[in-house]
């Protein structure tokens, strides 16, 4: 069992401090496998000092695993932080409020995040509504004066207006650098409003990397929201996943289990119900790991110890493990057999379609690993991929949730694996040194980037899309679309103008901002001279 996690404290350790995150990162995946000691760490998580300090620490202190200095580049673009993602996760609960406890910049996000809401809701078959986020609007004077009082008005808004089961806080980096004390405020509020009201410590500066965000809104629900005293259901399963459509009740129906979605899209009842489950999974280890972690340990709801459901060989494992927890080991072998059986012909076809056909992952870690099994499983080559960011354990620190080393070990290699947080930058270097037909997005932000350098770019908004058996056939088909439209993408590219210099668009290697800081000083010092001259 992994270190416990403590609920007493409103805020959540750091992902670098916690797993050892790292968000720069260059060369084969296999490697990273090697130096990421995931065994050597998860011993560190259950206390055991001497045994980590031989493995080597936490990424950035001199151990080799960091592979670049990340804090080094002169450089950054990254549009995403940790109050960011509070946004689009507690934002997105149906009769919940969040208070953005800011000034209005940190809600810029929410006309888009709204957007994502409404579509996820659509896929879940549940009523469209709008976010219920409000913003304090710091302004100046609050500045230097404090805000106390303005969010002791918006919560009592909140509860007047759309009478809540429950007010969430959230801290930007402006309230955390004047102090303001968001966890006495709700103390003193919960009284009044007569609902729970839950401080989330989210500040952007807090972590390097946006993905703490998710650990700090599961980590309020848990202190809150989820039910201390459990009446459980033996046919409920939670299923931490964010605005993707409801494949998972069909995949785990013929094991007689509901699924309960948390934390997207979902209402307080929801939410408390998740202590009722007989066990929790999700769709991807990077944001589901800390919530099942948090339910294991506090709530004896045990997590899935399995792959991901990705492909052939991680959805069969996958199945297998819920299937011991729930004692339908036979029915479950019978379930495997028949959809091999069902789905295998279209996917001869499309392994056929796919031949020397290559692909690119760009997406968040664990994901990436699944998106990566489904294009290996459909005959597709991939010789490279970006994530954006790297944890060398996850929270569970279970064998089977190793994520890479299964992809690896599975599937093969990935000779150019980058770890890289959204740089856009960097992308005229990574796609220079893969071919590729195709490159698979996350992040929508991202895909116009791909686009202007000549590649077709999905971006997948639906992050269900390749779970599972048919989640191979789906993903294959729209794949088929994608290529079919690749003049486009090289039209576009004569037309459009990179905005980097031709002396960036000269380098080989895309992280040497990060290992030479000062050649950006050389470069322009050379520029000025020539001008002079």
């Amino acid at each position: 069992m992994a270190k416990k996690i403590n609920l007493e404290m409103t805020s959540v350790e750091n992902r670098e401090m916690r797993l050892g995150t790292i968000i720069a990162w260059d060369g084969a995946a296999s490697e990273l496998v090697e130096e990421s000691d995931y065994e050597g760490r998860k011993e560190k998580k259950k206390g055991n000092d001497i045994h980590a300090q031989k493995h080597g620490g936490c990424p950035g202190n001199g151990s080799k695993a960091c592979r670049l200095c990340e804090l080094k580049t002169p450089l950054n673009q990254q549009t995403m932080c940790a109050n960011a993602i509070v946004e689009c996760q507690i934002g997105n609960l149906t009769d919940c409020i969040l208070i953005q406890h800011s000034p209005i910049g940190c809600a810029a996000d929410n006309a888009w995040f709204n957007l994502a809401f409404k579509m996820g809701l659509t896929r879940r078959h549940k009523p469209v509504q709008n976010l219920r986020i409000f913003c304090t609007n710091l302004l100046e004077k609050d500045m230097v004066f404090g805000a106390s009082d303005k969010l002791r008005q918006a919560i009592r808004d909140a509860k007047e207006r759309f009478n809540p089961k429950a007010i969430f806080i959230s801290m930007a980096c402006a309230t955390a650098i004047i102090g303001e004390d968001i966890d006495s405020i709700a103390d003193e509020m919960e009284p009044e409003v007569g609902v729970p009201i839950i401080p989330l410590h989210c500040e952007g500066f807090r972590s390097k990397h946006w993905s703490t965000g998710f650990d700090i809104s599961q980590h309020g629900v848990a202190q809150k929201i989820v039910n201390r005293n459990p009446k459980k259901q033996k046919d409920l399963i939670n299923i931490v996943a964010l605005w993707g459509t409801d494949y998972f009740t069909d995949i785990l129906k013929p094991l007689g289990l509901r699924v309960n979605y948390m934390i997207d899209c979902a209402n307080y009842a929801e939410l408390e119900q998740a202590s009722e489950a007989v066990a929790t999974s999700t769709f991807c280890h990077t944001l589901g790991s800390y919530m099942a972690t948090v339910l294991e340990q506090h709530f004896g709801v045990p997590q899935i110890d399995a792959p991901q459901p990705y492909g052939f060989a991680g959805t069969d494992a996958w199945l297998r493990a819920i299937a011991k927890i729930v004692g339908k080991e036979n029915e479950t072998e019978e379930y495997i057999k028949s959809e091999h059986e069902r789905v295998m012909p279209r996917i001869l076809e499309l392994r056929e379609k796919f031949k020397g056909v290559k692909g690119f992952i760009m997406t968040g870690s664990a994901y990436a690993h699944g998106l990566i099994s489904v294009l290996r499983e459909l005959g597709i080559e991939v010789d490279g991929s970006v994530v954006f960011h790297h944890d060398p354990v996850y929270d569970g620190g279970g064998e089977n949730q190793n994520s890479l080393k299964n992809l690896v070990e599975e599937y093969g290699d990935i000779p150019h694996y980058t770890v890289s947080k959204t740089q856009a930058y960097q992308l005229p270097q990574v796609f220079r040194r893969v071919r590729t037909d195709f490159v698979i997005i996350r992040h929508q932000g991202l895909a116009p980037e791909a686009a202007k350098l000549g590649i077709p770019a999905l971006a997948m908004g639906d992050e269900h899309i390749p779970v599972g058996y048919d989640g191979m056939i789906r993903t294959g088909e729209i794949l088929l679309d994608i290529l079919a439209r690749k003049r486009f993408n090289q039209v576009l590219q004569r037309h459009v103008e990179l905005p980097y210099t031709k002396w960036w668009q000269s380098q080989d290697d895309p992280f040497i901002l990060s290992k030479e800081p000062e050649v950006i000083d050389k470069a322009l010092s050379e520029k000025l001279k020539k001008k002079g001259a």
